[in-house]
Parts: structure tokens; C-alpha cells; sequence
């Protein structure tokens, strides 16, 4: 658990200091500084508000006891095993077998679980998946997420306004060596945001594995997790989500879009196959 701790540390640290190089890189010192606060900018703005955008997104419902009893009760009993409020809990009208936490603190905290999910598990099983939710709140895992994809967001935009720039001629405009430029802006373009993506990946596939730890031991049991995750594989390719954006798919307990190609390379989680095995290897 430390070591995922200290990995995200270490990746994130990576991640702005990649932001201010492209900042830099773009305008020098001015360039540094206006990336700087653009970051911090849109980090405070999806501290804030990508609760509840997400939850729009997907059309979730915030439901009482009275009308998810079941799920209800799971979300009440975990959160109290890890010490935290309860969050308030929403139903998403997918059949997607799907799950996921948001909010920017325990106190605006939410799990939202689709009508997919409530379907395909036993309660053992559900019960697995919302402690995962849950360590992920607990860990404070929404905003480590929300931070790192605002970051590689800007250097992507950042990339995308620097190829326009030089169409147009605008790309290092203070400098005739035209070598360098180019150089330069295939390094921004094309290397940047690859990088940016790769560091993302990472960062988020670390927090799956730390939320499947943590969620495991909050309830003192990997196996129903474990039980859930190999069932949610074969529902994705079954049922994939219909709306919302591929964006998003970090926030989800498994991607709920179809990965095809390249994208399974920058999955934002690790390998099906090696969450179970860790999961039941584990020892409560």
C-alpha cells in the first residue's frame, strides 16, 4: 500500500513537471507562468464541480433507502467499517455492470452503481465492489484522479493550439532556426501528450490497484471483489456503456466502453486478470 502511495507521488511530480517543460517550451518564462495557472485553475474547477458533472453525465439518480433498500444498506455498512460518512448513493439506467465514486471530499462524497450491476451480483459481490468505492474515497483517490487528467488535458490543449500556431506561422516566431522549431514542435505535438497519457495511465491503474487493497480490507474479505471483477469483464463486452464520454472511464470500477486497438494500451486499468490474482492472493 506504500509503495502505490509513493508511486503516485512520484508520477504526479513527473506529470507537472512535464506541464511547466511544455509551458515553458511554448513561451518561455511567461509561457511557464501561464501554464502554471492554467493548471491550478482547472485543477480547482474539477475539484469543485466533477461530481457533479460526472453524475449528469450519466444520468444518475440519487435514490433513498426506500427505493434501493439493498444497496442502500451495502453503502451504510461499509462506510461505517471504513470510518467515513456515508456518501449519497445514485443508480445509473445502464445495463452496463458498472460502478463508481466522486465527490471532492468525504463529506461530498457519492457512489452511483448502474441498474447493470445491481442485476448481475450477488450481495457478497456487491458488496466488494462498493468497498472498492469506498477506498476510493477514503483514499482520496477522486481528486488524485481529477488532478492528473486536468494536467494532461492542458498539455494535450496546450499541443493542439502549438501545431495550429505553427500552420500559421506562430510557433517560436522569436527564433530563425527553423531546425530547432521543428524539432521542437514534433516534440510538443506528437511526444508531449504521449507522455502525458502514459503517466495518466499509470497514475490511475496504481489507485485501482490500491482501491482493490484497501476496499478488501476495509471489509476484511478480497473474495467478493474478486468473484465481482470476473463477472464485470465479460458484461463489458457484452453490454457496453452507451453514453457518456471514454474520458471518464478512470472513474469507473472497469472501463465501461469497448477498448479496441491502441486504447487497451492506454487503459486507465490494470489487467483484469492481475486485480483477481492479486485480490485472491491477498492475506486479511
Amino acid at each position: 500500500m506504500v509503495a502505490n502511495q509513493i508511486k503516485t507521488v512520484v508520477l504526479l511530480g513527473l506529470l507537472t513537471g512535464l506541464l511547466l517543460w511544455v509551458g515553458q517550451l511554448v513561451g518561455g518564462a511567461s509561457g511557464l507562468t501561464i501554464a502554471f495557472a492554467f493548471a491550478i485553475i482547472m485543477n480547482v474547477g474539477s475539484y469543485w464541480f466533477s461530481d457533479k458533472l460526472v453524475l449528469k453525465m450519466y444520468r444518475a439518480k440519487e435514490v433513498k433507502e426506500s427505493e434501493q433498500p439493498k444497496l442502500y444498506h451495502i453503502v451504510q455498512e461499509v462506510s461505517q467499517q471504513a470510518n467515513i460518512p456515508m456518501p449519497k448513493v445514485y443508480i445509473i439506467p445502464s445495463d452496463n455492470a458498472n460502478a463508481f465514486a466522486t465527490g471532492r471530499n468525504y463529506k461530498h462524497a457519492a457512489v452511483a452503481a448502474t441498474q447493470g450491476i445491481l442485476d448481475l451480483l450477488n450481495e457478497d459481490e456487491l458488496k466488494g465492489v462498493i468497498a472498492h468505492e469506498i477506498a476510493h474515497v477514503k483514499n482520496r483517490d477522486i481528486l488524485i484522479s481529477s488532478i492528473a487528467a486536468t494536467i494532461a488535458g492542458v498539455i494535450g490543449y496546450v499541443a493542439f493550439m502549438a501545431r495550429w500556431a505553427a500552420i500559421f506561422g506562430g510557433f517560436g516566431g522569436r527564433d530563425n532556426n527553423g531546425g530547432n522549431n521543428i524539432v521542437s514542435l514534433l516534440v510538443l505535438a506528437i511526444l508531449t501528450p504521449l507522455i502525458a497519457a502514459i503517466i495518466q495511465m499509470a497514475i490511475s491503474r496504481s489507485r485501482e490497484f490500491l482501491a482493490d487493497e484497501t476496499g478488501a480490507k476495509i471489509i476484511k474479505s478480497p473474495f467478493g471483489l474478486a468473484s465481482a471483477l470476473e463477472k464485470l469483464e465479460n458484461n463489458a463486452k457484452q453490454h457496453p456503456m452507451r453514453f457518456g464520454n471514454p474520458s471518464t472511464a478512470h472513474l469507473f470500477i472497469s472501463n465501461p466502453f469497448r477498448a479496441r486497438g491502441l486504447v487497451k494500451f492506454f487503459s486507465t486499468h490494470p489487467p483484469m486478470q492481475e486485480r483477481v490474482k492479486r485480490l485472491k492472493n491477498m492475506k486479511i
